[in-house]
């Protein structure tokens, strides 16, 4: 984890391995997601990965055996990173990929808020190759951002996709050369983390909402969380750097 003022990098780091997730990088990932999460002066947070690839995955070895006796990928009481557990983020992720990114890797880029591909990343859910399938999101969070057919042609064949294809998709929103993959990731961290933290974390809070509740149930709280903003210091500071034409100094409060 690096800490770059108000933006953290929490960088996988098994390159040997081509970043393959075993227990203990679970592990220290849903600790480092949590430590994120508590920590106030944080607002934005890059996930990245040290060498040519982002992830090969799920070290299957290890984590099958695991899974088949029940052990939680994550610890329920910490942050989880795909999203699925009792505790989720609640601060903006973005996430940048490059190499292979294959199942995991996938659903974490899958359960990231921004995503950035580098020129030559593999893309994959091949689950279905090993007869088993995506239990990390994937089943849920594809079909909604890609549309029906283009979910189902990715995880029913198990085939690789590239960057292109997955910005025509909408799976990642940018796709950079490969070696500028972190450093433009960390720029969209701190363009949003120049913004008013509270605000962004109540942006987040109702698109969720609206994806996990419906429409019209969240429709009838956007008056309610506006309130809530207008009562802060930083919606007090926004509208005087507003009157100043300036930039807003916010302080999460």
């Amino acid at each position: 984890m690096e800490r770059l003022g108000h933006v953290v990098r929490i960088g996988l780091n098994r390159p040997a391995k081509r970043n393959a997730f075993d227990l203990t990088m679970l592990d220290e990932l849903s600790q480092a997601f949590t430590d994120y999460e508590e920590d106030e002066a944080l607002w934005c947070a890059v996930l990245f990965a040290h060498g040519d690839h982002f992830t090969a995955g799920l070290d299957l070895g290890e984590v099958g055996p695991a899974v088949a006796s029940g052990k939680a990928l994550f610890p329920v009481d910490r942050v989880d990173p795909v999203g699925l557990g009792p505790r989720r983020l609640t601060k903006p992720l973005v996430i940048g990929v490059q190499g292979y990114c294959y199942t995991l890797g996938m659903e974490l880029t899958l359960a990231a808020d921004i995503r950035v591909a580098g020129e030559g990343t593999r893309f994959a859910q091949l689950e279905v190759k090993r007869g088993i399938y995506p239990f990390g999101g994937a089943t849920l969070r594809l079909p909604l951002l890609t549309g029906w057919g283009n979910a189902m042609k990715w995880l029913l064949t198990g085939d690789t996709l590239d960057a292109a294809e997955a910005l025509r998709i909408g799976l990642v929103q940018e796709v950079v050369p490969a070696a500028g993959v972190l450093d433009r990731a960390t720029a969209l961290a701190q363009q949003v983390a120049q913004q008013a933290p509270l605000a962004v974390q109540a942006t987040l809070a109702s698109s969720r909402a609206m994806l996990a509740e419906g429409f019209e149930a969240e429709a009838l709280r956007l008056v309610e969380r506006a309130r809530g903003l207008m009562a802060t210091e930083d919606a007090a500071e926004g509208m005087k750097s507003f009157l100043e034409r300036r930039a807003g100094d916010f302080k999460g409060r």
